[in-house]
C-alpha cells in the first residue's frame, strides 16, 4: 500500500517554505510536483530534492478538468509502485487545488491520502492588503468567473488570473455588479521578495496590465456607497425588511397580504403594458415593480414564520426543474410540442398526488382576467370532448348570440339583465373563436385598445391642428380623420 503525502509549497519563495514540508521533501521519498513554475522550484536543486513535473500534462490536455484529473490518476499510479510519494502542490493543498481534491474523492484502496502542511497565499495575501478576512471574505476561481457568486458587501479574492484573457473574463463578470470605474488591487508573487507588486487600477484597466501572470490575484474590497449594491438581488429583499421594520416607512408597515392584492394585479398589468411598448428600459423597470410585491408578499410571510424569500426562490426552483425531466433529468425533447406533453403529464401527476377532483375544471385556475379565465374553461372542457367539431359551428354560434342580443336591446331593455347576459354569451363565444383558432383572446382584446388608442390620438391631433372644438366638429369630420389614420399609421399600430 502506497502513501501519498501532500504538500505546500507555500504562496513565495523557499524562505516562506514550512518547515514540514523542507522536512518530507528531504527525505528521499520520491517528489512529484504538479508544476515547476513555482519560486521555490528554483531552490530545490540546493536542497538535495530530484522532482517529477507534471507540466507536461497541462501541455497535452484541452482543459483543466481533464489536466487535473490526469494528474491525480498519475500521481496514484506513482504511489501503487512506491511506498511513499511527495506530492507537492503551489501554496496549501487544500486551497485552489482540484488535483488534490480528485485524490481525496477517488476510491483506490491501494492508495492512503495525508495532508501535510503547506502556507495559503490567502495568509500572505491578506497581509499585504491589510485585511481581515473574519470581516467576510470570498474565495473565488478565475478561470470559472460568475457574477451571480459575486457578494458586493465582502473582500473577495480572485485567484487563479494567471494571464491577461483570464483578467479580461473576471473584468466582465466583475462589471455586472460593480461600476467600470471601481478600484480593484492586482497582487502579483505575494510574499516573493524582489518579485512581489501590488498596483491599484480602476476596474476597466484590470486587463491591461501587461505583467499579469501565473502568480496574480486580484483584491476586490468590500463597497462603501450602499447604492453600490443595488445589483445585488438581496439588497432589495434587506431594503423591503427596512421599509417595514420599527423605523421603516408607515405605509408599507401597514400592508397585509389582503392590502396588497389590487397592486400585485395592477403590476403585473403594467409589466404586460410595457412589453406591448417594447420599451426594455420601462420593462425593466415594471418588473422590478412586480418583484416589489414578491418581496413585500415574502417580508410580511416571514414576520408571522410562514416562510420567507428563500422559501420562494425554493419552491420556484424545485418546480422549474420538476416540470423540466428534459433539461435536468433523463428525459428528452425535440420539439415545442414535446415540451408542451411533458408539462401537461407533470402537472396532472401533481394534481394526482392532491386531493382527489370531481370536476373537470377544478385544475382551472378562476384568478385572472375574465378572457384568460374563459380560455382556460374551455380548453379544459374541451378536453374531455365538450367542444365544437369545426370552426363553422363556432362561427355560428356567435350569430346565435349576435341575434338573441339584438332581439333584447329591440326590446329597448337597454339596462335589463337579459342585455347584459346576452352580451356575456356574445363575448364567450368570441372567446371560444380565439381559443379555436389558437389564438390568446386577452392579447387580442390589448392589441385591439392598443391599436384605438393610436388612432384616437392620430384624430386628436388632427383636430387640435384645425384648431376645431370637440362639441361642434362634425360626426363627418370624425370619420375622415378616423380613416386617414387606419392609412396614415403602421398597421401593428
Amino acid at each position: 500500500m502506497g502513501i501519498v503525502h501532500v504538500v505546500g509549497l507555500g504562496p513565495g519563495d523557499v524562505d516562506g517554505l514550512p518547515v514540514g514540508t523542507y522536512r518530507l521533501l528531504q527525505s528521499g521519498w520520491p517528489v512529484i510536483l504538479r508544476t515547476a513554475v513555482h519560486p521555490v522550484v528554483a531552490s530545490l536543486p540546493e536542497l538535495g530534492v530530484e522532482y517529477e513535473s507534471l507540466d507536461d500534462i497541462y501541455e497535452t490536455s484541452e482543459t483543466f478538468d481533464e489536466a487535473y484529473a490526469r494528474m491525480a490518476k498519475r500521481v496514484r499510479e506513482r504511489a501503487k509502485t512506491h511506498d511513499h510519494v511527495i506530492y507537492a502542490v503551489p501554496g496549501h493543498p487544500l486551497i485552489a487545488e482540484l488535483s488534490v481534491q480528485l485524490l481525496l474523492t477517488t476510491t483506490d484502496s491501494d492508495v492512503v491520502i495525508e495532508i501535510g502542511p503547506g502556507q495559503s497565499f490567502l495568509d500572505v495575501a491578506a497581509s499585504r492588503l491589510r485585511i481581515d478576512p473574519i470581516e467576510g471574505l470570498l474565495l473565488l476561481d478565475g478561470t470559472q468567473p460568475a457574477s451571480r457568486l459575486l457578494n458586493p458587501r465582502v473582500h473577495t479574492l480572485i485567484a487563479q488570473v494567471y494571464q491577461r484573457q483570464v483578467a479580461t473574463d473576471v473584468k466582465l463578470s466583475l462589471m455586472d455588479v460593480y461600476p467600470d470605474d471601481y478600484q480593484v488591487t492586482v497582487v502579483r508573487a505575494a510574499g516573493v521578495a524582489g518579485e512581489e507588486r501590488l498596483e491599484t487600477v480602476p476596474l476597466y484597466e484590470l486587463d491591461r496590465l501587461d505583467w499579469i501572470d501565473h502568480l496574480t490575484t486580484v483584491y476586490v474590497p468590500p463597497v462603501q456607497d450602499a447604492q453600490l449594491t443595488w445589483r445585488d438581488p438581496f439588497a432589495a429583499v434587506e431594503i423591503v425588511e427596512t421599509l417595514r421594520g420599527p423605523d421603516g416607512c408607515p405605509w408599507d408597515r401597514k400592508q397585509t397580504h389582503e392590502s396588497l392584492r389590487k397592486y400585485v394585479i395592477e403590476e403585473a398589468y403594467e409589466v404586460a403594458a410595457a412589453i406591448d411598448e417594447r420599451d426594455p428600459d420601462h420593462l425593466a423597470e415594471e418588473l422590478g415593480d412586480l418583484l416589489l410585491q414578491v418581496l413585500l408578499h415574502a417580508q410580511i410571510a416571514s414576520e408571522v414564520g410562514d416562510f420567507d424569500v428563500r422559501d420562494v426562490f425554493a419552491r420556484l426552483s424545485e418546480k422549474l426543474v420538476r416540470r423540466h425531466p428534459h433539461v435536468f433529468g433523463e428525459g428528452t425533447a425535440q420539439s415545442v410540442d414535446e415540451v408542451n406533453a411533458i408539462w401537461e403529464r407533470v402537472k396532472e401527476e401533481e394534481h394526482a398526488k392532491q386531493e382527489s377532483r370531481q370536476s373537470t375544471l377544478a385544475a382551472v385556475s378562476f384568478a385572472g382576467p375574465a378572457l384568460m379565465v374563459a380560455q382556460a374553461v374551455q380548453t379544459a372542457a374541451a378536453k374531455v370532448g365538450f367542444d365544437w367539431t369545426k370552426l363553422e359551428d363556432v362561427w355560428g354560434k356567435i350569430k346565435e348570440e349576435m341575434n338573441e342580443l339584438e332581439i333584447e336591446l329591440v326590446r329597448d331593455r337597454r339596462r335589463d339583465a337579459a342585455v347584459a347576459e346576452e352580451l356575456g354569451d356574445l363575448l364567450f363565444a368570441c372567446v371560444n373563436v380565439a381559443r379555436f383558432l389558437q389564438l390568446d383572446a386577452e392579447t387580442l382584446l390589448a392589441e385591439a385598445t392598443r391599436k384605438f388608442i393610436h388612432r384616437f390620438q392620430y384624430v386628436e391631433r388632427r383636430v387640435a391642428e384645425g384648431n376645431e372644438s370637440w362639441a361642434e366638429i362634425s360626426p363627418e369630420t370624425l370619420d375622415s380623420y378616423w380613416n386617414e389614420a387606419k392609412i396614415t399609421l403602421p398597421r401593428e399600430n
